[in-house]
């Protein structure tokens, strides 16, 4: 594979990223219960726990899918 066509496809693939995180933080994705957020003087400490399960279980469903 040639390098030109390796940096597009990396490209495309970060502004296909992108739009997805654009589309989820608006349908509140990341703030699910069960996401934990520690906040103490200057420092925050975010852990998406939920959002990774679902996420985890969503992409695992999707690859059964298509693997049938």
């Amino acid at each position: 594979m040639s390098l030109a066509r390796i940096l597009i496809t990396v490209g495309v693939l970060l502004i296909v990223a992108g739009i997805v995180v654009a589309v989820a933080g608006r349908l509140g994705i990341g703030r699910l219960p069960g996401d934990f957020v520690v906040r103490r003087g200057n420092a925050t400490f975010y852990f998406p726990l939920m959002t990774s399960l679902l996420l985890s279980v969503v992409l695992s469903l999707l690859l059964w899918f298509f693997r049938r």
